[in-house]
């Protein structure tokens, strides 16, 4: 008998707490409890695994510039599009604005004024110098998502450049810990399908019906703006850059995308990508370096998610988003995914970038039943994203070479 995949039991886990929530009606808070204890330990992970992950991330990541011009326009044209796909899902959010339509109750808008408050609204500079951490440990300690990023980067940027007999004992402590950690989330995720159902359950008979509502308005507006990017920003990047025909890389990418949707796993459908971007006349040396490190570190689909998610749910519990917040977003978005992009769950830099900015955590796992359609979507654009990339560099940068050579030699 084929085993139930834990996304398929969150799906079912949902759905039942739909129904338990509508036919107990006020009673299904008994099973808060339970998403409560998940939840916690969600949050009790997010910080440690975003300050060990970031580390080895971007330590892994300084590296690469042993590959020259390649590994830079690479790190910055992946780094650059999430940057783009963070602020169309802010733009989406704003103007479509899917948070709107429901009444929160008032013991989660005390919560959500107590949020706010800890998120005053502060100037450039004074959002500037609050990303940099006085005291590092303290920053743990009270969980400042973006100082934690600050510091992460920069330390593992400095371990990138030290001799490889000092950096290596370093860096296999965080390999370490960094597998301790993805261990322990896997475990948390067993019981994920038991905190979506007190979860969805208590939702359900706190906000009652209309908050299924809300969840397909996020779910259209996703859909809507991952289009954007999917079909008209990637393509127009690929002819602006690459040169290329945005019919014929669409259409050559055709295997990648189904298999992307079906196996919503971007390092399950790198070897067909791979084959694909050489079909359409990428040397392998390039889909060697590109699309394995685009596997790991470009989220153009999920940084716009988690953009998106941080207005939703601003707007569903009124917190008022400024500068301070937007900006914590569109780092903790981009950066997050250097360091935990292999890491397994949807919640966790969800939970990143709502602590970041400000905006309460409670109602998350409304979105955990639906996550899986929204995973497969998402990284459909990214192996896409992946792709386009690879295309580019070797128009701009592998070709150009080779011009510049065989000028030399005349």
């Amino acid at each position: 008998m084929k085993k139930i995949s834990n996304s398929t039991m969150i799906l079912i886990a949902m759905v039942l707490g739909i129904v338990a929530g509508a036919f107990l009606g006020e009673k299904g808070v008994i099973f808060a409890p339970l998403g409560n204890i998940f939840i916690s330990l969600i949050k009790m992970l997010v910080i440690p695994l975003v300050f060990f992950s970031i580390i080895s991330g971007s330590a892994a990541l300084g590296k690469t510039k042993s590959a020259g011009k390649v590994g830079v326009f690479t790190i910055v044209y992946y780094l650059g599009t999430s940057a783009i796909s963070v602020i169309l899902g802010l733009l989406a959010g704003n103007i479509f604005k899917p948070g709107l339509g429901v009444k929160v109750p008032a013991s989660l808008m005390t919560d959500a004024a107590t949020y706010a408050e800890n998120s005053n609204v502060a100037g450039f500079w004074d959002t500037i110098q609050g990303i940099i951490p006085e005291n590092p440990f303290e920053s743990l300690v009270s969980g400042n998502i973006l100082q934690i990023l600050f510091f992460a980067l920069f330390l593992g940027i400095a371990l990138s450049t030290m001799d490889d007999k000092k950096q290596k004992p370093v860096t296999d402590i965080l390999d370490t810990v960094n597998d301790g950690m993805i261990w322990m989330i896997k475990k948390v995720l067993v019981i994920a399908p038991l905190g979506v159902f007190g979860l969805m359950t208590n939702s359900i008979a706190l906000f009652g019906m209309d908050i299924m509502v809300l969840v397909l308005k996020l779910l259209a507006v996703f859909s809507g703006t991952l289009g954007v990017i999917h079909f008209i920003v990637i393509p127009m990047l690929v002819k602006v850059l690459g040169g290329m025909n945005p019919i014929t890389f669409l259409k050559g990418m055709k295997e990648t995308q189904i298999l992307a949707f079906a196996s919503a796993s971007s390092m399950a459908t790198l070897p067909i990508n791979k084959q694909e971007c050489e079909d359409l006349g990428v040397k392998p040396e390039v889909t060697s370096f590109v699309l394995p490190l685009g596997a790991t570190i470009n989220m153009n689909g999920n940084a716009m998610l988690y953009a998106l998610t941080a207005v939703f749910f601003a707007q569903m519990f009124g917190v008022e988003l400024g500068m301070t917040q937007y900006v914590a977003i569109i780092l903790t978005s981009v950066l997050g995914a250097i360091g935990t992009a292999g890491v397994p769950g949807p919640a966790l830099l969800v939970v990143a970038v709502l602590v970041a900015a400000g905006i309460p955590v409670t109602a998350l796992p409304l979105i955990f039943g639906v996550d899986r359609l929204f995973d497969m979507m998402r990284t459909s654009t990214n192996v896409l994203g992946d792709a386009s990339c690879a295309i580019i560099v070797e128009k701009m940068i592998i070709d150009e070479s080779a011009k510049e050579s065989v000028l030399k030699k005349a």
